[in-house]
């Protein structure tokens, strides 16, 4: 067998109409276009975007022009205030997997944030991703240690 003996299988192959060779081939004359108007013109239909009066869709997009472009791969966090750490009890280790348990993490699959507003009272282990130094200072204040993970 060579490659030109090789052959799509028997009426797999569909010849398209060849339009406009004739009335007894069945699309003669105007060759299904009808008879007047845009549609039977030759390059008809106007440019993509065009709506016919209406306002074209990309001037109906809400877009922010001018304001650069979002990082495909930046992080988002899940961010905690030490107001919200005060229903752990001390000596406790506050980390990712306990603050999803306790329903206070918006996206439980995004790393965890800890910031600043409200007192902590007891001493607590925290084991985030991120630790602002307000935060930090009062968690340290209060007997407790940041711990850092990646």
């Amino acid at each position: 067998m060579k490659l030109n003996d090789l052959m799509p299988n028997e009426g797999k192959i569909k010849l398209p109409k060849r339009k406009g060779h004739g009335n007894s081939a069945g699309q003669g004359k105007t060759a299904g276009r009808g008879t007047k108007g845009q549609g039977s013109r030759a390059g008809a239909g106007g440019h993509l975007y065009r709506q016919g009066g209406n306002l074209p869709f990309f001037r109906r997009l809400p877009f922010i022009r001018g304001e650069g472009f979002t990082p495909p791969n930046q992080v988002e966090y899940n961010e905690i205030n030490l107001d919200q750490l005060a229903r752990f009890q001390a000596g406790s280790v506050v980390s990712q997997a306990t603050l999803a348990d306790a329903k206070l993490l918006h996206q439980p699959k995004n790393p965890v944030a800890i910031l600043g507003r409200g007192d902590v009272k007891v001493a607590l282990t925290v084991q985030v991703a991120r630790v602002s130094k307000s935060a930090q200072a009062k968690i340290e204040a209060a007997g407790g240690k940041i711990e850092l993970i990646a």
